[in-house]
């Protein structure tokens, strides 16, 4: 799983934008670091797939995954910090892909909402050193950490009016709110690319589940099946009918 190494924290989130930032041809896009588990790929999968197909009609809107967050040349030169597993960056252009999430280039916009996904190497500097990064410097509104090997570790905080981070409480479902995107985070117990677990996912405010694009195939299908069934039972109790009156329903 992506680690931030433990290094001191600039002093404000300006530090990106008044440094003069390394060429973009410097960049590093991938440190050769697989994610903790299968499952850990899954499950950032499943969050950015299912969000951009719920949000598909908009194209203000980023979702990425175990990608760098690059915020400031000294970071850059020491090559110490790697990417959130899930991130989502509003009111922006998505419209043309990303290899990193470069501040500077995104007119200074840091990720809004957060997820990490923990193993037990890196819960702790999930909830401490990544923690203080994303208050501190991001400034991330809604900030989350969960183990898919642990349905009960979800972990949630969300920016004050001081720019503190509180921690949220759970809902009697044991979900949290994520108040930038709208949706409850919370977890689903089924399968997912033949890897069954209790997975991460998102809710609208009614609490239906955000489905990925073939969950939304399989409903098209299922939908298109009922109505096939029903339309041929119509037809057979109107030839019923017709029987009983005497006519024959092939002529």
């Amino acid at each position: 799983m992506p680690v931030i190494a433990t290094k001191t924290i600039p002093p404000t989130r300006q530090t990106s934008l008044e440094e003069a930032p390394t060429p973009p041809g410097d960049l590093i896009f991938d440190d050769g670091e697989p994610l903790e588990s299968n499952r850990h790929r899954i499950g950032m999968n499943v969050l950015i797939r299912s969000l951009n197909q719920t949000l598909a009609p908009r194209n203000d809107f980023f979702a990425g995954g175990n990608m760098f967050v690059y915020y400031s040349s000294h970071q850059i030169k020491n090559q110490d910090f790697r990417g959130p597993d899930f991130f989502v960056v509003l009111n922006i252009d998505g419209s043309h892909p990303r290899q990193a999430w470069v501040v500077w280039e995104e007119r200074g916009r840091y990720p809004d909402v957060i997820v990490e996904l923990m193993s037990s190497s890196t819960a702790t500097v999930d909830i401490t050193t990544k923690k203080d990064i994303y208050e501190q410097i991001f400034r991330t509104k809604n900030y989350f950490v969960y183990d898919p090997f642990d349905s009960s570790s979800l972990r949630g905080w969300s920016l004050d009016h001081n720019q503190r981070y509180q921690e949220l409480k759970k809902s009697d479902r044991g979900w949290l709110w994520c108040s930038v995107l709208g949706f409850w985070l919370g977890t689903w117990s089924g399968t997912i690319d033949r890897e069954t677990a209790p997975w991460l996912r998102f809710y609208d405010s009614n609490f239906n589940l955000l489905l990925l694009p073939e969950e939304v195939e399989q409903q098209r299908a299922y939908i298109e099946k009922q109505r096939a069934e029903a339309e041929r039972e119509r037809a057979e109790r109107l030839a019923a009918r017709l029987r009983e009156l005497g006519e024959d329903p092939m002529e």
